[in-house]
């Protein structure tokens, strides 16, 4: 079994591991990987944010989006953003950087929005659930 603080990072691993391989690699095969192992690490990191929110439904608002796409338009921006920046373009940069901006400024908003379960808390209601049965 994996310790927490590795267990923790590793949908970040995935992320930055998708983010370099997708700059440094030039194969067409390599890239596709690359972003399949981002994707992969954004949707562990969704999951786990969907799972530990204690924020009511209520508070909520439904958007336009299907809340699949919804939860992971910060990921795909940054994404696009990557990709833009393999191209030889001198507005790519320019493109890459609002992209990116825009993506922080969404997990900025959505960590102050969002309450979610500390990792001990979780624990510790686990733990009580495995003696309530």
């Amino acid at each position: 079994m994996l310790s927490r603080p590795v267990y923790e990072a590793l949908p970040y691993t995935y992320i930055a591991l998708g983010s370099i391989s997708l700059m440094l690699l030039e194969q067409t095969y390599a890239q596709l990987f690359a972003a399949l192992l981002f994707l992969l690490g954004s949707r562990v990191d969704v999951l786990r944010s969907c799972y530990r929110r204690t924020d009511s439904k209520k508070r909520r608002r439904k958007g336009k989006l299907p809340t699949f796409i919804y939860e992971h338009t910060p990921y795909l921006y940054l994404l696009t953003a990557l990709l833009l920046l393999k191209l030889d373009s001198k507005l790519a940069p320019v493109f890459s950087i609002a992209l990116v901006s825009y993506a922080l400024y969404i997990f900025a908003r959505r960590t102050m929005n969002r309450k979610h379960k500390t990792v001990t808390l979780q624990r510790l209601e686990d733990i009580g659930n495995t003696h309530n049965r």
